[in-house]
């Protein structure tokens, strides 16, 4: 069985086709795990499959303490006098230097390299030592790695939802089909997406720097490669970081040609396969034509312009420069063919090795000074195409660095701060205690937190236009991280970002964008630009979200500085450590794999497994041996699944979502009085009546059981699970929704807000907005023979409502529904706030409240009282991108 794209298997019906004559096989091979059985020591392992290790407790004892310990508490823990018993096992083993020796002979495929490289006539500090491997080989290993089996696609599609053409991962955009035109008939793309960074290992003046390059391929799914976790990027070389012995001028522009020449050497294998082809097993065993074109390289912007070797007042994607940066035009694309043939005009005439001249004469026409770039002959391979719009740096940086900053000018950070100090805390949502602008250093996941309630947030403390330029952006970058793109949202992604610039001058008036010489009254920002191609870049390679750099930053983190505690920390040869630390870990991981399903008698095949069910986990290691060794999911690491609620929890009426509660309340039995005293919800009796009544004269059901005489069990919580709402396969984390009583820390109760749906006094279904107060269900004490209804079988809450007083349009600076409190007067004309009791099962959404502040946050207020004090608050669309999702487009 060949696999289909997962696309096409999804609940939701999809069209398209597959490139015809792409992807053919061959003949078989050999996988990844087969290769293993051509080792000098696969001999031994069908007598023994831990060799050289004794059994698979020593195995296990082995890689626990190499992943763990460092050399020095490997020998600490191999002298401790508990190995001293007669009657205790010791390990074969009996020094660190042996255990280390037995996992560097483990089977590897794709041996690490130290190559001296030298620029004549150019001194540098330290000898210039480039650690690398040939990429080709680690491409061969990934793409015939069984693990990815399930998770792999071969053929260029299109990919159509109710009739709209969908992009998705980069098999489904238009690149693939068209690189697929050039190739001959029958070959398989391998897409190369190369990440890199430079990063300091230790902030000491003299410090370490490294700048590792790391390689994955475009056929291994988006969701598989965004988690460093997973395996399915490799770091292929370390570039050498050095300093020339040169006038500081000429420094960068040796460093950049470093870069690229190690470059040349790393991939010269990848780009003879681009252009010539090469055959390889993939996780099946079947032999594929393969290409290797370059089609993304995921870096930050000085990264990039170094990489596309253009100076930095330019854009490395499109023609623009610095006076063309901010205004909203997208510009011709800065190609490759272009960039070279300058290149090739300016060295008829200036010496590439004159850096003086030459470097001016680039500059004079927007290039670095780079005269032999890695790209120029790596087929099929454009800068303006490969350096793909990247999410973090492009959309959550440039936030964080810009109107993050104009915010702060025009609102003030005392007031900033109290906006976000007092918004109530939700379960599984950041809570800024101290506010934002206190934090010099932000990582990605801040910002995208601070971007959830950041519009509805200033309302009031800026001017309206003001307020819509943010939302723009805001919006901007919600849909740029979509994991699937159709035309009408980015039709919508276009239009945000023209909004921003339509409403951009507020930001001038407001004198929010300052610099060091004071106030500014242009947006020359580079990043600002480089998401005019946000668009083009979608259609050409897919979404944008599979070419983050969240994973690569972590990878830097793993790779370099996790590293640093295990090596000698000594400067000399820092790197050769690591290399070696890496290459053992690769080893134990894929011997573990192997003795893990040979010891068993499990097939080293992944079996091709159409997935019928809800995906939970995006874990392919873990996925395959739940599969073929149930009992063995414990020996695999890396993300596990998420909880599947809709398996044993309480579902709604139209199954799509799912609710669990505790086995055990929080309390077993409490009486009507109990519960008004304890939750101070006066207007609890007469509120189930009236669902009893409701509920008995709609289902005809009709009961003898009297609540004012009933108990209750009673929760502090419940979970609320949904599918995604681009991918409805997959199952999101639950949500957890709080109702507890009031305390000392929440002298008002704490209490989350929910989506309703139910049915209105017209007869129809009606959507509200209501604050859960109380979670319960009736009881019936033993031995009495009452049975209550259906109606009163599953959990209840007591709900208080908010109305619905203002539209998105009617607030175009926010676009957000706007709520108030809702009252109606009790037995006594009293004003109190208006409640119900309604099933668990009509809650559909948990949705965020943000108070509408005015111009000043009131005093007195606190996160543990904002949703009592206030009596008005925009339901923030803006919560998370499923909700934004959501109430974008299926809410009304």
């Amino acid at each position: 069985m060949l696999p289909v794209p997962s696309v096409f298997n999804g609940r939701i019906p999809v069209t398209g086709t597959c490139y015809p004559q792409s992807g053919y096989v061959y003949g078989v091979g050999k996988n990844m795990l087969d290769k293993l059985e051509d080792d000098q020591y696969a001999y031994r392992w069908k007598i023994n499959p831990y060799y050289p290790f004794h059994d698979e407790g020593e195995w296990e004892l082995g890689k626990f303490l190499v992943e763990n310990l460092t050399q020095t508490q490997i020998t600490k823990f191999l002298k401790l006098r508990w190995f001293d018993s007669p009657d205790r096992a010791k390990p074969s083993f009996t020094t660190k230097d042996c255990l280390l020796d037995w996992m560097d002979s483990l089977p590897s495929f794709a041996p690490w390299k130290v190559s001296k490289i030298e620029f004549k006539g150019y001194k540098t500090v330290r000898p210039v030592e480039l650690v690398w491997r040939d990429a080709l080989e680690v491409v061969k290993q990934l793409f015939s790695d069984p693990t990815f089996a399930n998770h792999m696609t071969f053929h260029p599609h299109v990919a159509n939802v109710e009739n709209k053409r969908e992009y998705g991962d980069y098999m489904s955009a238009d690149m693939a089909w068209k690189i697929q035109d050039h190739l001959p008939l029958g070959a398989t793309q391998v897409p190369i997406i190369l990440g890199s960074d430079k990063t300091p290992v230790t902030r000491l003046t003299g410090g370490i720097e490294m700048h590792p390059v790391f390689v994955t391929i475009g056929n291994i799914d988006s969701e598989v490669r965004s988690k460093a976790t997973l395996q399915a990027w490799r770091c292929i070389a370390y570039i050498p970081v050095v300093k020339f012995r040169v006038h500081p001028d000429y420094q960068s522009i040796l460093q950049a040609r470093l870069w690229h020449k190690c470059m040349d050497l790393v991939c010269a294998n990848l780009k003879a396969a681009a252009k010539d082809g090469c055959f390889m097993p993939d996780p099946s065993r079947y032999i594929r034509h393969v290409f290797t074109p370059l089609v993304a390289h995921v870096c930050d912007l000085p990264e990039a312009t170094m990489i596309a070797a253009v100076s930095k007042n330019s854009s490395p994607l499109t023609m623009a420069t610095q006076a063309d940066f901010g205004d909203g035009i997208l510009h011709p694309p800065r190609t490759g063919k272009h960039t070279l043939q300058l290149i090739v005009e300016i060295s008829r005439t200036v010496d590439p090795w004159d850096l003086d001249k030459f470097q001016k004469a680039a500059k004079a026409i927007n290039l670095s000074g780079v005269h032999m770039p890695h790209w120029r002959d790596w087929m099929f391979a454009c800068p303006s195409v490969f350096l793909a719009g990247e999410v973090l740096h492009t959309c959550h940086k440039f936030f964080a660095d810009h109107p993050l900053k104009w915010i702060k000018e025009i609102v003030g950070h005392y007031e900033l701060d109290t906006r976000f100090m007092v918004q109530h805390k939700r379960v599984g949502t950041r809570h800024f205690t101290k506010g934002i602008t206190h934090v010099n250093q932000m990582t990605g996941r801040e910002h995208r937190d601070i971007q959830r309630t950041i519009v509805a947030s200033i309302a009031g403390a800026v001017p309206p236009r003001f307020v819509r330029a943010i939302r723009a952006l805001v919006e901007f970058f919600y849909l740029a991280q979509n994991p699937v793109h159709s035309p009408q949202s980015l039709q919508s992604m276009v239009q945000a970002l023209s909004d921003f610039h339509s409403f951009k001058d507020t930001i001038v008036q407001a004198e929010a964008r300052k610099g060091k010489k004071g106030i500014k009254e242009d947006f020359f920002i580079p990043k600002l630009e480089l998401l005019q191609s946000f668009d083009g870049t979608i259609k050409k390679l897919g979404t944008l979200m599979q070419f983050s750099a969240d994973v690569t930053e972590r990878l830097l983190i793993t790779h370099c500085k996790d590293l640093f505690p295990r090596t000698s920390r000594q400067i000399k040869d820092f790197t050769e450590q690591c290399v070696r630390i890496l290459n053992r870990q690769e080893s134990m991981e894929m011997f573990g794999l192997y003795t893990l399903l040979t010891s068993r008698g499990a097939s080293l095949v992944n079996a091709i497994h159409a997935e019928d069910e809800d995906i939970t986990t995006t874990n392919p290691a873990l996925s395959w041996v739940s599969r073929v060794l149930p009992d063995e999911v414990r020996s695999i690491h890396g993300p596990r699944p998420v909880r599947n609620h809709f398996l044993k929890g309480i579902l709604s009426e139209d199954a799509l979502t799912a609710f669990q509660l505790n086995v055990a309340p929080d309390y077993k039995s409490l009486s009507p009085s109990e519960i008004r005293r304890k939750y101070a919800v006066l207007d609890f009796d007469r509120a189930l009546a009236n669902f009893i009544c409701r509920s008995s004269v709609s289902s005809g059901e009709h009961s003898r059981w009297d609540p004012k005489y009933g108990h209750f069990q009673v929760w502090h919580k419940f979970r609320l699970q949904l599918h995604s709402a681009f991918q409805p396969r997959v199952i999101m984390p639950s949500r957890v929704v709080q109702a507890y009583p009031p305390s000392d820390d929440f002298p008002l109760g704490n209490c989350d807000t929910v989506l309703i749906d139910a049915m209105g006094t017209n007869g129809k279904m009606t959507s509200y907005i209501a604050q859960v107060r109380l979670i319960f269900q009736p009881i019936v004490r033993r031995g009495s023979n009452l049975e209550l209804p259906s109606y009163l079988s599953d959990p209840l809450l007591y709900v208080q409502f908010f109305r619905f007083i203002s539209s998105p349009d009617d607030r175009p600076e926010l676009a957000m529904w706007t709520v108030e409190r809702a009252y109606t007067q009790d037995e006594n004309g009293n004003r109190c706030r208006e409640g119900a009791v309604v099933r668990v099962t009509d809650v559909t959404h948990a949705v965020e409240l943000i108070p509408v502040y005015g111009e000043a946050v009131a005093n007195g207020v606190s996160s543990a009282t904002c949703l009592e004090h206030y009596e008005r608050f925009f339901l923030n669309s803006f919560a998370d991108k499923e909700s934004y999702h959501t109430f974008s487009t299926e809410f009304v």
